[in-house]
């Protein structure tokens, strides 16, 4: 009996499976949405149907089949085997798939369901996560198209133990598609002209299908004019000649081109466009230093800020000409080889300064309202937006220019009269004290150096006297009070005295009259010499004198 025993025992061992494994089964009938198989050893399971279908796809399943199910339980609490065809495709899909890593091999499957941050993937019984940008070379809008799609995919990562498994299928297209860049690639020659499809625009040109491989065609080489945005000039789907510039044969990046189908307008810029020539153009862009102006398509030229305008200096250019507004330039220079044309906009117009000098002569009077007062004079402004300056100097015949400037503000009218235009320093100077006669001038209009005049004294001071002439005040010091110094006594003479007085020197500048009372008396006493004796003749001084003094009065 212990042997039987043991002999029985043994015998069910070898014949029972293991829970936890995988064994063959057949289908003996299929009812209520459920196949039952019998997996042998008096055992029988149910599965539902769905196991059996792929996703997306009806199950196929018959009567007699055989297949592969994964015992979870020897018995239930009905009496049936504990089986799944899941997990046995499961555990299946796992061998086979890891061989496949280790291989670096493609492995079949299809996408059936979107997750966060991607899709899930069914690997023939494994489910695998496919990231969103693991979908294709560019972001996918709608992945409605590859639902369900039987495709290859490569395993980027997996782990058994925690059943993770991350696919790619941007991998795939990636190898397909630098496959068939090389070949068409290698068709290709620089220079060549060929058409292409515009499949992307961005912000800096578009991307051409050349037929299966993509080229660049940037911005700067669509056209020989200015392009803003490529989509000024190009649409998705439409169709362009282009020409291959460059081809990188280690990145397979083709550079292509446009404009180079086209003439060059630069070989002809020098005889369109001479110099000192005037054309009318259109403000493409303005920038701090000036503006660029179109000339004809594919030829533009800067107008620097200084050569904007005569008057206005230190404006933003912005504020002078607006973008697509038409003007009038003048071509100041052309360099070929820098693809450069200098051009000037103030030149089309005439010199203001010019324009002042041949309207308003030396002398004109004019008006015009204080702009600026300084520390050195008044800024008048006056017509065509040009600025005279009134210096300190010529504000007042009487007052200092500090003090006269006091008196003006900003916004005040004032009258002047032009006393000089400087076309190429671009200054004009003018004066508020010439619109009244110079009272000094008026004054010692008929003296002259060496002239005796009377003046009126008007004040004593220790050091001379104060006198006055036509009301112009001068000052005689002590040492020229008179010929002797015993005589040189301020307080000899009193207030209201009219006194002789010779010119010694007429000074414009400070409005001052030089006057001794000792150079005429030294001048008289020398023409008395001359008239009526000399110095040997034995006749004393004051003989002379008192003759020329005689004949005065005769």
């Amino acid at each position: 009996m212990e042997e039987f025993e043991a002999l029985l025992n043994e015998s069910f061992e070898i014949d029972t499976p293991a829970e936890g494994s995988v064994v063959r089964g057949k289908v003996i009938a299929v009812e209520a949405g459920q196949a039952i198989i019998d997996v042998g050893y008096k055992m029988e399971g149910r599965v539902d149907l769905k196991e059996f279908a792929n996703p997306g796809e009806a199950p196929e399943i018959a009567v007699g089949d055989e297949v592969e199910v994964y015992l979870d339980r020897v018995e239930n609490a009905r009496g049936e085997a504990s089986i799944s065809r899941d997990k046995a495709r499961r555990e299946e899909a796992w061998d086979r798939l890891e061989k496949a890593y280790a291989g670096e091999a493609r492995v079949e499957g299809a996408i059936f369901g979107r997750v966060k941050g991607g899709f899930t993937v069914d690997l023939g019984g494994a489910v695998a996560f496919l990231p969103g940008s693991q979908v294709d070379v560019r972001p996918v809008r709608d992945a409605g198209p590859l639902m369900g799609l039987k495709q290859p995919f490569q395993i980027l990562k997996m782990d058994r133990r925690r059943g993770n498994i991350v696919v790619s299928r941007r991998a795939i297209l990636e190898e397909s598609r630098a496959e068939q860049r090389a070949e068409i690639i290698s068709k290709l020659t620089e220079g060549d002209a060929i058409d292409g499809v515009v499949k992307n625009i961005t912000e800096y040109g578009a991307f051409v299908d050349l037929g299966g491989v993509d080229g660049l065609l940037h911005v700067t080489d669509m056209a020989w004019r200015r392009v803003n945005h490529p989509s000024e000039i190009l649409s998705i789907g439409e169709t362009v000649k282009v020409q291959v510039i460059k081809i990188n044969k280690e990145t397979h990046r083709i550079s292509l081109g446009m404009k180079q189908l086209q003439d060059d307008p630069w070989d002809t810029v020098e005889a369109k466009f001479p110099i000192e020539s005037v054309h009318k153009g259109r403000v493409t862009n303005i920038t701090d230093y000036g503006a660029f102006v179109e000339l004809e398509p594919g030829v533009e030229g800067l107008v620097h800020v200084s050569e904007m305008s005569w008057t206005k200096k230190n404006v933003h250019p912005g504020k002078i000409v607006s973008t697509s507004q038409e003007v009038d330039v003048m071509v100041l220079e052309i360099d070929t080889a820098k693809r450069r044309v200098s051009l000037g906009l103030k030149q089309t117009m005439r010199n203001p300064w010019e324009v002042f000098a041949e309207t308003h002569p030396v002398g004109t009077q004019v008006e015009g309202e204080v702009k600026n007062i300084t520390e050195f004079g008044l800024f008048i402004g006056l017509e065509h937006d040009i600025d005279g300056m009134v210096h300190l100097s010529d504000l007042s015949w009487d007052q200092r220019g500090e003090e006269a400037i006091q008196d003006y503000r900003k916004g005040d009218m004032v009258q002047a009269v032009v006393t000089e235009v400087d076309v190429e320093k671009e200054r004009i100077s003018l004066s508020v004290k010439a619109l009244e006669g110079d009272p000094f001038a008026e004054a010692v209009g008929g003296v002259k150096r060496g002239s005796v005049i009377t003046v009126a004294v008007t004040a004593i001071e220790d050091g001379g006297i104060e006198v006055e002439y036509e009301g112009m005040k001068s000052f005689i010091r002590r040492s020229d009070l008179s010929r002797d110094r015993s005589e040189q006594r301020p307080e000899r003479f009193q207030v209201g005295d009219k006194v002789d007085v010779r010119v010694t020197n007429i000074d414009n500048k400070t409005r001052r009259l030089g006057l001794s009372i000792k150079a005429r008396e030294i001048a008289e006493e020398k023409e008395a010499v001359e008239q009526y004796g000399s110095s040997d003749s034995g006749a004393s001084l004051g003989d002379i004198l008192g003759a020329a003094l005689k004949g005065d009065d005769k």
